[in-house]
């Protein structure tokens, strides 16, 4: 029985790494992957795996802002903005999420993930002699904090894959320093919808926390590895990271039965 409690306990901190690289790498925290991982291969219902991932999300959310930070620093105003809207986003959607059904929440977060993909990979790439438009004005990024915020709160997640895209679209930012702008957001934001989630009772912590013990030893790497990428090949494995999570996450019920 022991063999069998300690053979989880190291699945369970060996997965949190490997999600925790992931967030790290793509400043998304890893619920991206965890998310359809419980609600799926652990069978959990759709708004208690959230719950749960968020438990890993947290403190992998706020090392990866940390070492971005260090990296591509976000004005305090601006930041502070952009984490005030999604907080507050977060904390009215979480509340109806909690109460909506497994399988409307599963839909939809299928759906988001599938239209948010296809929208990344079928962007039409500048020439290669185009002169690249000056970045637009700052003045309405904090806005996005209410976008992404909406997302954490409907869906646990969200929060980076729609910010990230809006930064490096609209305001035409790079991809990493996109990814600091979407942690200003996502990392306070994922602390409310963590506490939302656990008020309603729909956190396993005994799951959740092995999960985040196991991330806190791969988040800086995910990051490091980030940084060393080209700027294009960042995107694309965004994209591509996006869409087979989209696609696994509408196939697998269906093989499972």
């Amino acid at each position: 029985m022991l063999h069998v409690a300690l053979s989880a306990l190291l699945m369970m901190l060996l997965l949190g790494a490997a999600l925790g690289f992931l967030g790290g790498m793509f400043g998304i925290g890893g619920g991206i992957v965890a998310i359809p991982l419980l609600a799926v291969g652990f069978g959990m219902d759709q708004a208690v795996a959230q719950g749960t991932a968020l438990v890993m999300m947290v403190p992998n959310l706020l090392i990866a802002w940390r070492r971005y930070s260090q990296r591509h620093p976000v004005a305090r105003k601006t930041a502070l903005q952009i984490g005030v809207l999604a907080c507050l986003t977060t904390w009215v959607v979480a509340h109806v999420a909690t109460r909506l059904a497994p399988e409307i929440m599963r839909t939809v977060f299928s759906v988001f993930l599938l239209a948010l993909a296809v929208r990344l990979l079928v962007k039409t790439p500048a020439s290669p002699n185009a002169v690249a438009p000056p970045p637009r004005s700052l003045r309405w990024m904090p806005l996005v904090g209410m976008v992404g915020g909406g997302a954490m709160g409907l869906l646990g997640v969200g929060g980076g894959l729609v910010a990230t895209p809006i930064f490096t679209g609209w305001f035409r930012q790079k991809q990493t320093v996109a990814q600091s702008l979407s942690l200003a957001l996502v990392a306070p934001s994922s602390i409310i919808a963590l506490m939302t989630y656990s008020a309603a009772h729909r956190v396993d912590w005994e799951m959740g926390l092995p999960l985040a013990i196991g991330g806190l030893f791969t988040v800086s790497a995910g990051v490091a590895v980030a940084h060393r990428l080209p700027e294009k090949r960042m995107q694309a494995a965004f994209a591509w990271m996006v869409l087979c999570t989209a696609v696994w996450m509408l196939v697998k019920p269906f093989v499972l039965g």
